[in-house]
């Protein structure tokens, strides 16, 4: 292309200058180039997606012009350092000037991210993370284990949210360095502090967003082993949702965030009141609609006739021994009364058949007197009074004694 030429009366149009800006600069062909992202502007809605790299040893930076999926996928955020490569271009409608960038990487970051996953697949499979393993927290906790940074908004949400949520909860701190190389060692001596403790009830281990690289700590194996190890409960509240280092998967409760963590370990006094109330409300409902119910029971069993007037078994039952009293009376007197006319018959009876009777019609009885002093016996038949036989005859009003003088035998 020949090369152009200028002047007052034949200058270039902003179009063109542009146009051979932007050449010029597509002549230098693709780079890396390494940088701090300083501004990440990301919307899942839009094609592309803009970023601004700042040098890492001045104050200078470049604007970046990514694919919205190329931007997403590499996880990146503000803070970050990263390696790019792309293509310098000037767009022609405003002249600014952008790199067009076909991939991101994290510099130092890839080769420790497949060192964590390593280490996580690692202890999945040593079964550190069963759900079996993991320790309930306490539904009430009287002290609660704090590590995190000093003066951390980390510290100050957990503290702020269990305040607010249970007030008479109690802290116990311990800051520690929450990022770099001091951080592991410094937060497992704080643990085993805190998990010797008997008034410590749950631990929490908190730090807010970050980094991929300040997260780091959070996925050491020393420090995840110790989690495990603790006989106290462990909560991890460490950055952001989408964060996930190995910490949570060993602890008790993974929390989303430092405040979700705060949510979690106490319950929400005005809820706990709200709750009793109504559980108050529905006993006291519950035991009316008893008493109510009770109360009809015994309406319905006082109505009853038996119970208007307790005497009135009492009484229809001594209606009904008087009744057969009176009938047992008098049947007994019928009996005696029978029994004395029966009485008065077998005695006529008795009369009319008696001696005495048979002497008032005329007939005497005659016994023998035997000569040698036996008793007397009536005489039956003339053989037993021979001539001469002294004899006693007894008659209505005495008796006579008479000697047989003969006996004559009936004809």
């Amino acid at each position: 292309m020949a090369k152009q030429t200028t002047s007052p009366d034949h200058p270039f149009s902003v179009s063109t200058i542009n146009t051979l800006v932007g050449n010029w600069v597509g002549r230098l062909g693709d780079a890396w180039v390494e940088g701090e992202l300083i501004q990440v502007n990301i919307k899942p809605t839009w094609s592309f997606s803009y970023l601004s790299l700042k040098d890492l040893n001045d104050d200078i930076s470049m604007q970046l012009t990514c694919p919205t999926n190329i931007a997403t996928a590499a996880n990146i955020t503000s803070g970050d350092r990263v390696i790019v490569h792309g293509k310098p271009r000037v767009y022609q409608r405003n002249g600014q000037y952008s790199l067009m960038v076909s991939e991101i990487r994290h510099v130092g970051i890839g080769e420790e991210l497949a060192r964590i996953e390593q280490l996580r697949r690692d202890l999945a499979a040593e079964g550190l993370f069963r759900p079996e393993l993991k320790k309930p927290l306490p539904v009430l906790p009287r002290c609660v284990g704090l590590i995190t940074g000093q003066g951390s908004a980390a510290e100050r949400d957990v503290l702020k949210v269990t305040h607010d949520r249970w007030p008479a909860v109690q802290f116990k701190i311990i800051n520690t360095a929450v990022q770099g190389q001091r951080a592991e060692p410094e937060i497992i001596a704080a643990l085993a502090q805190l998990d010797t403790d008997p008034d410590v009830d749950v631990i929490i281990i908190a730090r807010g967003g970050g980094s991929v690289e300040d997260l780091f700590p959070f996925s050491r194996e020393g420090l995840v082993r110790a989690v495990a190890a603790a006989q106290t409960p462990v909560i991890s509240a460490i950055g952001h949702e989408p964060d996930q280092p190995i910490l949570d998967n060993v602890a008790d409760f993974a929390a989303k965030t430092p405040t979700d963590a705060g949510k979690n370990v106490v319950p929400d006094a005005m809820q706990e009141a709200l709750m009793i109330q109504e559980m108050r409300s529905r006993a006291a409902n519950a035991l009316r609609s008893w008493v109510v119910r009770e109360e009809e029971g015994l309406a319905n069993i006082r109505s009853r006739p038996v119970l208007k007037n307790p005497y009135t078994i009492v009484e229809e039952q001594e209606a009904i021994i008087s009744d057969c009293t009176q009938r047992a009376r008098r049947c007994v007197a019928a009996v005696f009364a029978q029994e004395d006319r029966d009485i008065v018959s077998l005695r006529a009876r008795v009369t009319a058949l008696g001696p005495a009777a048979t002497l008032q019609r005329g007939y005497s009885v005659v016994q023998v007197v035997p000569r040698d002093g036996s008793d007397t016996h009536v005489v039956t038949t003339i053989a037993e009074t021979p001539p001469g036989s002294q004899l006693r005859i007894r008659v209505t009003d005495g008796s006579i004694t008479a000697a047989t003088m003969s006996t004559t035998p009936a004809d």
